[in-house]
């Protein structure tokens, strides 16, 4: 039996050839020639990208890239088959959307209680919305994956030196003695995101969101009594239909009261980590008929995705849902080139300088068969700018044909500093571009499909506001985030509740 330990270099790398065009961009910057408007997991390499990191080693990235491409996956067809279902039913108006997690996730942030606390926090958000607006709730995490962060800037002042800006724990660390990029990196994300999902599986498993024992759910920080006074209202309602389904012999464990569906996302920005984790897998038996497969790029028809023979697909097997940001949408960049050969859903972040025209030429380039609840639209223009911008996305969608999941980031367009210069968000500008985003998609006959937050699910005082009262003087006290202000568990299910109750009203016109 050989001795060599799995962590000795590989010499050479044995990278595939999608892997080689990916490492050589990511050193030298040198694109690789285009020469067909096919689709291959490494086609991005022929495009211009935005956000892009340059590596010193070359050996060590043809390493990682090496070995993320030999690790299996770690979310599999019949997972992101099942979340496409679901967001069709989303994008019709049969559910609701709840996505969120932590805005830059750190390594150490893949142990016990902190994943626990997330997921406890968005299994107590979606019992809310679904006493509310009466739907089954959709859930994705922004977690187990969203290790990398695009910046404005690449680097930094620090005491009078210029320093790489710290992108997230997949690229390097927020010390400045490990802000230099490092390959080695990449494949802790992947190690550190199959930890993280396997512990939610064995939670979930373990019985972690089991209606029948509601009052399990801890709340935690949660001192307010108004609060907590409606939550318990809301679980001692769901605890007597459980009870009656028990009298009349209805309750079993099929029913799915002891479980529940908890997929995982991040923002696709580092193309060379998301290629390596592509793979081109066979479709689940029961796909359905509205997810036609996609053929290899030989078979390709003007460049475009058209049915399959061989009953397989590219799957980005590194989380079940990922997203194109705002700063990397650009219609003929390598972003968009990568996300438009995927089986998966995925999201686009709309923001304010996107333009009609832009978006519905975006739609049609990632979802050219119109799939409906495909593509998921992010919307954040800040509390301020919603009303003008919605209104006209909405009627260009709708009168392109598109069938969109429409779902509210109210998050990144109220960010502000503090005359210290801490980042903060105001409670009542995020409770604002919700509300006006539920408002205007009802006099657009259309609807508000989800929510996208940046939460923890701790006590932190990272945004101003709420029933807490939290004052920019009080964000000394729990300040963590190593990124944006995220909202405190608190604060996430006051917004909750905002939201059931916008539909709870709705019921009552």
């Amino acid at each position: 039996m050989s001795k060599r330990s799995l962590e000795e270099p590989v010499e050479p790398p044995n990278l595939s050839e999608n892997g080689e065009a990916a490492a050589e961009v990511k050193v030298t910057t040198k694109r690789q020639k285009n020469s067909s408007s096919e689709w291959t997991p490494s086609s991005w390499t022929t495009k211009p990208i935005e956000q892009e990191v340059v590596y010193n080693d070359l050996v060590a990235v043809q390493k990682a890239l090496a070995k993320l491409e030999r690790l299996p996956p770690i979310v599999t067809p019949t997972e992101v088959v099942k979340l496409r279902e679901s967001l069709r039913d989303v994008a019709l108006g049969k559910a609701f959307l709840l996505q969120g997690g932590d805005c830059a996730e750190l390594f150490d942030y893949c142990e016990e209680n902190a994943i626990e606390s997330k997921i406890k926090l968005l299994l107590q958000m979606s019992l809310v919305l679904i006493w509310g607006a009466n739907k089954p709730v959709v859930r994705i995490a922004r977690m187990a994956g969203q290790y990398a962060k695009p910046r404005s800037s690449p680097t930094e002042m620090h005491e009078g030196k210029e320093i790489p800006s710290f992108r997230g724990d997949i690229l390097n660390g927020y010390a400045v003695e490990d802000r230099t990029p490092d390959p080695a990196r990449l494949v802790s994300a992947y190690h550190h995101s199959a930890a993280t999902l396997n512990f939610i599986r064995g939670s979930l498993a373990s019985g972690i969101a089991d209606l029948h024992s509601p009052l399990d759910w801890d709340l935690g920080h949660v001192k307010d009594e108004k609060i907590r006074a409606q939550y318990t209202r809301i679980v001692d309602s769901i605890t007597e239909s459980l009870r009656f389904m028990r009298t009349v012999g209805a309750d079993s464990s099929a029913s799915g009261l002891e479980t529940v569906d908890l997929y995982t996302s991040h923002e696709g920005l580092l193309l060379e980590y998301e290629q390596s984790l592509t793979r081109r897998l066979k479709h689940p038996p029961s796909q359905p008929s509205f997810l036609p497969a996609r053929v290899p790029s030989d078979q390709q028809l003007n460049g475009h995705q058209e049915p399959a023979s061989d009953g397989k697909g590219w799957y980005n097997t590194s989380a079940h849902f990922i997203w194109i940001g705002d700063r990397t949408r650009q219609l003929t960049g390598a972003h968009v080139e990568y996300f438009r050969g995927l089986e998966n859903p995925i999201g686009i972040k709309v923001g304010p300088t996107m333009t009609s025209p832009e978006l519905i030429a975006l739609l049609n380039v990632v979802n050219p068969s119109k799939d409906i609840g495909k593509v998921t639209l992010i919307t954040r223009y800040g509390e301020h700018r919603i009303a003008f911008l919605l209104p006209s996305h909405i009627e260009a969608v709708k009168k392109s044909g598109h069938i969109v999941v429409w779902q509210c980031d109210p998050m990144h367009g109220n960010t502000k500093s503090t005359p210290a210069g801490v980042k903060t968000r105001q409670f009542s500008s995020i409770l604002s571009e919700v509300s006006d985003a539920l408002r205007i998609h009802r006099e657009h006959s259309s609807f508000l499909g989800g929510v996208h937050l940046e939460l923890t699910g701790e006590a932190v005082t990272e945004c101003v506001g709420g029933s807490e009262g939290l004052t920019e003087g009080d964000l000394g006290f729990n300040y963590t985030t190593y990124c944006d202000p995220r909202l405190n568990e608190k604060q996430a299910l006051e917004l909750a509740f905002l939201v059931a109750g916008h539909y709870r009203d709705e019921k009552r016109v």
